[in-house]
């Protein structure tokens, strides 16, 4: 590994020291002639030891950090990192076919997410770091967990930001195909090579599970993608109807749902904004809505009309929304904080003249953990409310 050095400002070293991973170009005083991709030692201004940390010659994120010690960054320190990540998810596999192994700056591996479908494992390397050792990375996750193939999903326009080509394909064994896992109980068919993500959203789990508690009725589930929230909440509803503007999603949705022998659940394409307002207008009423949308926000500068749309959706929703129903309303915009998004969902509910209880806050499932000192890390913000009038 590089041994070379880079001096990092007092604000750089405050930052750190108060728990975030990332030092900003802004904060580097001295990295001439450093290396793209490189593990440096970080230095103060006094030229003390700050750690160790990944250098990115392009992003505005220059370091990501490591280590606040004074240690050697080699082979075994990574497989150390990476059976920690692991152990802390003992036992998951027995309710959850797929799940998040390793979670970025939540498992102190900044900036490599890796996902496991079964015996399948999904990579994503997102600086020049964890990409400079995405060869590393794949020997020893096949050391440590022996996945019949390993394939990367680096087709993220993050890595842009980082010079990084987009990119698909396997670094080990052959391409996986099409898979099953269960969730739950819930059967999905996902594929690691196509669709969002990394094949599906793995974050939502738990909230799937949180949705069931709830569901009763007619239940309505907007942006449904492959049927996450309508499948598990199918078996406690007398029917639930799935809308989603993609084309592909829909199709994945319906034969997920056949997988299940769902037949009280019913998928359309749809533009949501657009399906809300018609149902509305026709008067139809629902027992259980579930809002799980895509990003509104994608930076700060879009919060204002993010707000507008998140405040849509959930004012069309609690105007269908039967006295005693459920309001399952979700966020997956890091921008979009929680205080602000709870200002949203009681702003609707004013404008739809509903008194409207809070009965859970919810975040991403357990194996996307929130490191604290690093907001970036809390995105998912989850909602159940339940109207009372």
């Amino acid at each position: 590994m590089s041994q070379a050095q880079v001096t990092i400002t007092r604000r750089g070293l405050e930052r750190v020291r108060g728990g975030h991973l990332w030092v900003y170009r802004s904060d580097v005083r001295d990295a001439e002639g450093v290396e793209g991709g490189s593990v440096v030692r970080l230095r103060d201004e006094r030229g003390r030891s700050a750690g160790r940390a990944l250098y990115s010659s392009r992003s505005e994120i220059a370091l990501r950090l490591l280590t606040t010690r004074d240690e050697a960054i080699d082979r075994e320190w990574w497989r150390a990192r990476l059976r920690a990540a692991a152990a802390r998810r003992a036992g998951l596999e027995k309710d959850a076919g797929a799940y998040r192994l390793v979670y970025s700056e939540g498992d102190l591996l900044p900036s490599l997410i890796v996902d496991r479908y079964g015996d399948v494992l999904v990579v994503q390397t997102l600086s020049q770091g964890t990409d400079a050792l995405k060869g590393l990375f794949t020997e020893l996750l096949v050391e440590e967990f022996a996945p019949r193939a390993i394939v990367e999903r680096n087709d993220v326009r993050v890595r842009g930001l980082e010079g990084l080509p987009l990119q698909t394909g396997v670094l080990h064994g052959e391409e996986p195909g099409e898979l099953e896992v269960s969730q739950h109980g819930v059967r999905f068919r996902v594929a690691p090579l196509g669709g969002q993500k990394t094949g599906a959203f793995l974050d939502q789990r738990e909230n799937h599970l949180a949705a069931r508690r709830y569901a009763k009725g007619r239940a309505l589930d907007c942006f449904t993608f492959n049927g996450g929230f309508a499948l598990s909440i199918a078996g406690v509803c007398e029917s639930v109807a799935g809308l989603d503007i993609s084309s592909e999603a829909v199709a994945a949705s319906r034969r997920n749902a056949e997988l299940n022998g769902a037949a009280n659940v019913q998928f359309r394409e749809a533009n949501v904004f657009d399906a809300l307002h018609e149902l509305e207008q026709a008067g139809e009423r629902f027992d259980t809505i579930v809002l799980d949308p895509p990003a509104f926000a994608k930076n700060r500068a879009s919060v204002p009309a993010a707000a507008r749309g998140y405040k849509e959706i959930n004012l069309r929703a609690l105007k269908m929304l039967r006295p005693g129903g459920h309001l399952v309303t979700c966020t997956c915009s890091y921008h979009m904080t929680e205080p602000l998004f709870l200002e949203v969902v009681a702003a609707a509910a004013s404008d739809a003249h509903r008194r409207v209880q809070l009965v859970e806050r919810r975040v991403q499932a357990q194996d996307h953990p929130v490191l604290l000192g690093v907001p970036e890390t809390l995105y998912l913000k989850c909602v159940v409310a339940r109207a009372l009038e």
